[in-house]
């Protein structure tokens, strides 16, 4: 099933279930894909790795949001920003914990024989592609530079 398919379901789920917050957020996802499919020269179906990439990068949208309510003090508003983060997260692959990513980077590392700070974008470049969708970007880019420097 596509995550547009999974997303209608659940849709008519949590309207149901008149659940007003969750119906908020899955429609909310459903508008970026239709919007992402009808951009010109999209294709009319999203390829599996577009819909991750999209929903990462409302996941990382709704984070920072959050945090910009949190400093400001709109706490209502940043418990908004994070539930639909939680339902967008439902839909993305489980994330890595800090452990797995970190022997994963150091696998990455060693293979392009990496030493020091200056290989940071090789190592960054490959790193993101090979953990796309499996931790975030923030995280990988500390923990490369933690472990170049070491």
């Amino acid at each position: 099933m596509s995550l547009k398919q999974q997303i209608d379901t659940d849709i008519k789920n949590a309207m149901k279930a008149k659940n007003k917050e969750e119906l908020q957020a899955l429609r909310s996802v459903k508008s970026m894909i239709l919007l992402a499919e009808s951009e010109k020269g999209a294709e009319e179906n999203l390829t599996e790795d577009a819909e991750m990439k999209l929903l990462m990068k409302a996941a990382k949208q709704r984070r920072e949001s959050a945090d910009t309510y949190k400093s400001n003090g709109r706490e209502e508003l940043a418990q908004a920003e994070l539930f639909e983060l939680d339902v967008i997260e439902r839909y993305l692959p489980k994330q890595m914990s800090e452990q797995e990513l970190r022997s994963k980077l150091e696998d990455i590392i060693s293979k392009l024989g990496a030493s020091g700070p200056q290989d940071m974008g090789k190592v960054m470049g490959v790193a993101t592609k090979e953990l796309a969708g499996k931790a975030d970007g923030k995280m990988i880019s500390q923990l490369v530079k933690e472990i170049l420097a070491s």
